[in-house]
């Protein structure tokens, strides 16, 4: 059996979890998700818990898998719901910087043009100054995925750092050309 599976997940009050089939909702104060389970994996309600175990006595190498999986993925739908998921970025570099236009992020980032992003459903931007972007919603993938697609326009460079970088990423600096 899967360590993390076993686990029971704990519903804490003001969230509200649906089992359908393979289909588990969870309702909380900042919104809704749902995940498709895989069909062999069994989910039960049971007072304020949830508890995934596999079809099989003995399960298989993919049931295992997917036990701790699955029992990861309605986790951080009960945490999303209630806490809800951040991600900050900081800019750095000479002439680099952001500003938010309603649900848009537009971005200076030393291209001849600006970028702008606009922001997907679900998800939230916030400019504080005009260096550090937080990235906020109640699914940690989308929040993950904005954050990295927001980093990927321009990635640190190992020189003089310059770029978008996550606020706890180390950059290794290199150390450049001499001249004799």
């Amino acid at each position: 059996m899967s360590r993390i599976g076993k686990k029971p997940i704990e519903i804490p009050s003001g969230v509200t979890v649906d089992v359908k089939g393979n289909l588990v909702t969870v309702k909380g104060p900042k919104g809704e998700d749902s995940q498709q389970i895989a069909e062999n994996i069994k989910v039960e309600l049971k007072e304020n818990e949830l508890v995934l175990t596999t079809a099989h006595e003995i399960p298989t190498k993919e049931e295992n898998q997917n036990h701790g999986l699955y029992r990861s993925l309605v986790n951080n739908m009960v945490v999303g719901v209630t806490e809800g998921y951040t991600k900050e970025l900081q800019i750095e570099g000479t002439g680099y910087r952001a500003s938010k236009q309603g649900k848009n992020l537009v971005m200076n980032l030393g291209f001849s043009h600006q970028v702008t992003m606009k922001d997907p459903e679900g998800i939230e931007t916030e400019v504080k100054g005009d260096r550090n972007i937080i990235v906020k919603g109640i699914n940690k993938q989308l929040v993950g995925e904005y954050a990295a697609n927001i980093r990927n326009w321009r990635k640190p460079e190992p020189y003089k750092g310059k770029g978008i970088r996550y606020v706890d990423e180390h950059v290794r600096r290199k150390v450049g050309k001499t001249g004799k």
